[in-house]
């Protein structure tokens, strides 16, 4: 049961010290002794980033939302699904590594299919080249999805289909923001998908350490920046007729 009028302050701690967890293990007990506040702790946070989001994947989006097959990886208690569905969205399959967040996702009733799914370590519960799109809000930083799982989230885009991520900009996650940035450039690159758009948010949502905070109040509250990225996976290669 969620805790009643919870204050900034203690939303603030809450969300600062899963800053702070690196350990993949550690971060999902956290997740899941979260899981029952999670949603008023964000909206208290005013973290933006489901809509924001998806507003980003949907302004670019080249066929009607209704025929469209989505994967929501790290799912969460199902807050972009929520944005997804406004926007004509309706067939959605979920993973999430956090049982208790995934609990919360089904009760919504806006998934179609949820998984179990700790990505990095283990690899997506779904075949190659299945989805129209596929997102990851939230969860690329320290402790989470690490970079190198990237390239899974491709395998199971449908060629011509888009990837949307997100990550914090914020100071203590620059080095990860970098590291991410250098693994998106790598699979350009090798010609895997093309870049559609890079959106950054100066207000991702309010700063939870102090140093961020420095010289707010609560009439002029502090934010931490988010980056928004959208990538178009190349089509497959035409086959040449008649043979060799």
């Amino acid at each position: 049961m969620a805790s009643p009028e919870r204050s900034l302050s203690q939303v603030k701690d809450r969300i600062g010290a899963s800053h702070g967890i690196t350990d993949l293990s550690q971060k999902i007990h956290f997740y899941d002794g979260w899981a029952s506040d999670y949603d008023q702790d964000v909206a208290v946070l005013e973290y933006r980033a489901p809509r924001l989001a998806v507003d980003c994947l949907a302004s670019a989006f080249p066929s009607s939302p209704q025929e469209a097959l989505l994967l929501d990886v790290a799912c969460g208690t199902g807050l972009v699904a929520v944005e997804l569905q406004k926007r004509g969205f309706c067939n959605l399959h979920g993973t999430e590594g956090s049982k208790k967040m995934l609990e919360l996702a089904k009760r919504r009733g806006l998934y179609q299919q949820l998984s179990l799914c700790i990505l990095g370590p283990e690899p997506l519960p779904a075949p190659a080249d299945r989805y129209d799109a596929v997102m990851v809000v939230g969860a690329l930083s320290d402790g989470q999805v690490p970079c190198s799982a990237v390239s899974e989230l491709l395998r199971v885009t449908k060629p011509g289909g888009l990837v949307c991520l997100t990550t914090r900009a914020n100071p203590s996650n620059l080095p990860y923001k970098e590291a991410l940035e250098a693994e998106l450039a790598r699979l350009e690159q090798a010609g895997e998908w093309k870049r559609v758009r890079v959106h950054t948010v100066d207000q991702w949502e309010l700063a939870t350490s102090e140093q961020e905070a420095a010289g707010s109040s609560s009439s002029n509250p502090a934010f931490i920046s988010g980056v928004i990225y959208l990538y178009r996976k190349q089509e497959a290669p035409q086959a040449l007729a008649g043979g060799v």
